[in-house]
């Protein structure tokens, strides 16, 4: 970002809340607060954190931790202050920067806390080091540490649905070539305006469209927090360009009364991951103009590691896409041997997207990624004969069945068509005929009513009869996690307890 700044100064950078940054002025802030914290002791190799929701500050923390070599640690925020805790102390963070609004919540555990140094980002507070005093009071860094691409940039903990949460260690490489990949794919140019309201802790927030847009020069409008309406009326109020989203996101900017009236056309493509994107939802934005280029990928891969661009929207419909260009992607069974085309297997992933490896876990890394590189993901897939690759589901989601395997992703994407439906998940309750029921779980469009019996005939003409919902749960709306995703261990909780 320091460089993007030398080279195109008056640039407009960054718009949080009416406010706008020009690269200048986000360089200067940036290395106020990169002497700050080496002022503070922050060293090479050190671990800054950022608790909090998408403010500049977190962006500011990150390019001033690697300003000076450290590594950059965001933190979720929806997390409680024992979760916090052990990602702190696990990654060893040196120094925290904390939102006010989650003040609280960090509070009762700062006794607990290994960091030497706690920043409150936008008040003061007794007991707390305040970021913008101590950021103007510090002097412009004079340069930046010298990094190679293989030294740590983030360290970004997984969502931790089941025990206790990794650091996947991303390096400088992987983060550049993440983008590299994106641009060769999707493109992108210094007239881009992005808006992120993904949370920006996460990858798919931080390294889908927000990196890439400063590495070109672009424009990024950040928000808070994801909010439908407001998202709709920064696509007119900011003439956007490029957003990221998980489908649920673009379904409920979809849903808004003004979706109808509001201006469009300078929307180039929605970049959609996290899940598959419903026909019923392209068809939607697609009526519109718009169309999505979607993508799919994990924390570990920093993020894409494949992509399925508007061209091939609806001959290769329902597929995750393309492995990127410089990047792989294989098929193999249970002992790690390439399956052919259209059998189904764990999906592998190898490049230089790749991470270095789970911080502190070396036990995990090597189960995680093998001898040859490859790194396996744990999701179920397979690549059709033209090399597309279509995800079938979690290895630990699938539901068994009276013996046969049952895909939750196969069966929601004919769910979804059901015109009572706004949300399904599909997951598997205890069965003493069966081992397992296949259970779907809906929200239901405002004034609607369904049916076990009704939902199962409307299914049955496309799925086979042991894929057909043996329970149905009604609930008022799924629980997900802030990249969008669908908790189904929630669920499970809630339904079988």
């Amino acid at each position: 970002m320091l460089r993007r700044a030398e080279l195109n100064p008056e640039r407009k950078a960054l718009v949080f809340e009416g406010q706008e940054l020009r690269y200048r002025e986000f360089a200067d802030r940036v290395r106020r607060q990169a002497q700050m914290l080496r002022d503070k002791g922050v060293c090479i190799g050190d671990r800054v954190g950022y608790l909090g929701f998408n403010h500049p500050a977190l962006l500011e923390t990150l390019f001033a931790a690697q300003t000076l070599g450290a590594i950059f640690v965001p933190l979720n925020f929806r997390l409680t202050a024992e979760e916090l805790t052990f990602i702190i102390n696990d990654a060893g963070i040196h120094s925290l920067v904390v939102d006010d609004a989650l003040r609280p919540v960090i509070e009762p555990a700062r006794d607990n806390l290994c960091c030497r140094h706690l920043f409150s980002s936008e008040s003061e507070a007794e007991g707390w080091l305040h970021l913008d005093s101590e950021r103007a009071a510090a002097e412009p860094i004079a340069g930046a540490v010298s990094v190679d691409q293989h030294d740590l940039a983030v360290i970004m903990y997984t969502s931790g649905t089941t025990g206790l949460p990794k650091g996947a260690m991303l390096t400088h490489g992987n983060l550049l070539w993440n983008n590299i990949n994106a641009s060769m794919a999707f493109g992108g140019t210094r007239e881009d305006v992005v808006l992120t309201a993904a949370p920006l802790f996460h990858i798919g927030g931080l390294n889908v469209m927000t990196l890439h847009a400063f590495h070109l020069g672009a424009s990024v409008v950040l928000m808070r927090n994801f909010e439908p309406a407001e998202v709709l009326e920064n696509f007119e109020k900011y003439s956007v360009t490029h957003m990221f989203g998980a489908p649920a996101m673009f379904l409920f900017v979809s849903q808004q009364p003004k979706f109808a009236e509001t201006d469009l056309s300078s929307i180039q493509t929605l970049i959609c991951g996290a899940a598959p994107v419903p026909e019923s939802l392209i068809e939607l934005w697609g009526a519109r103009g718009v169309s999505f280029c979607q993508g799919y990928g994990l924390t570990e891969t920093a993020p894409f590691s494949a992509f399925l661009t508007p061209e091939w929207a609806v001959s290769k419909l329902g597929s995750a896409g393309q492995a990127p260009i410089f990047s792989d992607t294989r098929i193999v069974d249970s002992e790690n041997q390439p399956l052919p085309p259209g059998e189904r297997g764990e999906i592998c992933l190898r490049g230089p997207n790749i991470m270095k490896g789970y911080w502190n876990r070396p036990d995990a890394t090597a189960d995680a990624i093998d001898r040859e590189g490859w790194f396996h993901s744990g999701d179920i897939g397979y690549l059709d004969e033209d090399g597309f690759l279509f995800i079938c589901d979690r290895l630990k989601d699938m539901v068994i069945s009276g013996g046969e395997n049952v895909y939750p992703a196969e069966v929601e994407g004919v769910l979804y068509k059901h015109d009572a439906i706004s949300e399904v998940a599909v997951i598997g309750t205890p069965d003493e005929k069966w081992g397992e029921a296949v259970t779907a779980v809906v929200a239901l469009h405002e004034g609607q009513t369904l049916t076990l019996e009704e939902l199962r005939e409307f299914a049955q003409p496309h799925l086979a009869r042991y894929k057909l919902p043996l329970r149905l749960e009604i609930v008022d709306a799924l629980p997900r996690n802030p990249a969008g995703k669908v908790l189904k261990f929630v669920l499970k909780e809630q339904i079988v307890g």
